[in-house]
């Protein structure tokens, strides 16, 4: 008799060999036996296999695919946060997000009591198997009642989710772009990492700047003065330009992560507590500040030292200063406007489109704006003016700027054509 069953089972595993199932440490004698152990971990086999397994894509293993899946398809239910095949389906929500999210006439999700545990999970199975053909293979309690769920367990009931979906035809193509869904969540990260990294940098190369000026001594004399003078017009020629293109650059980049994750209904991303654009805007207005405390203290130094005069302020070059800085100041307002825009882009892809298309017909005023504001520098370099006390932008500096808008606009187009 026992050779029999033996026969018996190994025709069985014979034939799960067959299908290309690797069978190891396993054979008839251990099932005829009734090894438990063994006979589990051959069934976890034949579930990877023929349930979980065609789930896997283009590198993407079984769980990985399988996971990004229920991500993806919870991510607009803010009660739900699927980490894993165990706590994250404790409470019954998760279940019952993928079948709102499918099926929204089997359940309403907005009605349930989230505090119900218990409920919420019956609710599920029950619907589950009556509406959906996905038989009850857990019972409440191996969910609700013990410390960590099985994990196993759980990834073979949500994959008859996975499949019962797609058959039903209510499933987008998440199952067969799993391996794009993994590339788009890499990238994403990538730019993550990288704006962090490149806030961090640029805030701290911008506190380094301050200190040096604070800690920053004058000679007592006309040539030091204007050393100091000539090397404050060269950093903003320079090194404040790379640092108005970074600025500009990781609010773009930030933007860019946004609608990443919008297109794809993923959960948006959220900068660290010190480094988020608001954080950014605030240690650039205490550069500004500390820029336009500086080149007052110059002017100063100059006119003690130097020819221009403490007593004497001819009107007609006042008025020339003056008037070139209220131009100078509301034109970088303008851009800053836009450029802030252009960083809060929202909806879906054709409605931000259209925003920076909309965007783009501002840029034209401004254009025209740079030309007087030029006309009166112009006036300014024949009246010998080498001071400014009412701005702190330069014909060059308004230049540059509205240039790098103008640059920022065509990449945003360029991204979001390209999603």
């Amino acid at each position: 008799m026992r050779i029999q069953k033996v026969e018996n089972v190994n025709k069985c595993l014979e034939f799960i060999r067959s299908r290309g199932v690797n069978l190891t440490n396993i054979g008839a004698e251990d099932i005829v036996d009734e090894n438990l152990k063994l006979i589990l971990g051959m069934i976890w086999t034949l579930i990877l296999r023929f349930t979980i397994a065609d789930i896997s894509e283009e590198g993407l293993n079984a769980k990985e695919g399988l996971l990004l899946w229920c991500q993806r398809k919870t991510a607009p239910y803010h009660e739900v946060n699927v980490r894993d095949f165990t706590y994250s389906w404790a409470d019954g929500l998760a279940f019952c997000a993928l079948i709102h999210r499918h099926r929204p006439d089997l359940l309403d999700f907005d009605s349930l009591d989230k505090s119900d545990r218990h409920g919420n999970t019956q609710l599920a199975f029950d619907v589950a198997s009556e509406h959906l053909d996905i038989p009850k293979l857990l019972d409440v309690e191996d969910v609700c009642d013990i410390s960590k769920p099985d994990e196993r367990s759980i990834m073979t009931y949500v994959a008859q989710y996975f499949h019962a979906f797609s058959e039903l035809g209510k499933v987008d193509a998440a199952g067969r772009r799993v391996a794009k869904f993994a590339e788009v969540m890499e990238s994403a990260w990538t730019m993550q990492s990288d704006y962090e990294r490149r806030v961090k940098a640029l805030m701290q190369a911008i506190d380094n700047k301050k200190s040096a000026w604070e800690s920053s001594t004058f000679r007592g004399d006309y040539a030091d003065a204007k050393r100091q003078s000539i090397e404050f017009t060269n950093y903003k020629t320079s090194l404040k330009r790379t640092w108005v293109a970074e600025k500009r650059d990781v609010d773009t980049l930030l933007g860019n992560i946004q609608t990443k994750l919008k297109t794809y209904d993923l959960k948006p991303y959220h900068p660290p507590q010190g480094l988020t654009l608001e954080d950014l805007d605030q240690f650039w207005d205490v550069l500004l500040a500390a820029e336009e405390r500086r080149y007052r203290l110059i002017n100063a130094k100059i006119r003690e030292y130097g020819i221009i005069g403490v007593v004497y302020v001819d009107n007609i070059k006042e008025k020339l200063r003056q008037d070139f800085a209220k131009q100078a100041n509301d034109f970088q307002v303008k851009v800053n406007a836009i450029s802030h825009e252009l960083t809060l882009l929202d909806g879906d892809l054709d409605r931000q489109l259209a925003h920076v298309r909309q965007l783009n017909t501002r840029l034209g005023p401004l254009a025209d704006t740079l030309e007087q504001i030029q006309r009166l520098d112009d006036q300014c370099v024949e009246a010998n003016i080498e001071e400014n006390d009412y701005t702190i932008y330069s014909v060059d500096d308004l230049s540059f700027d509205f240039g790098l808008l103008e640059h920022a606009m065509q990449k945003k187009s360029a991204f979001i054509s390209n999603q």
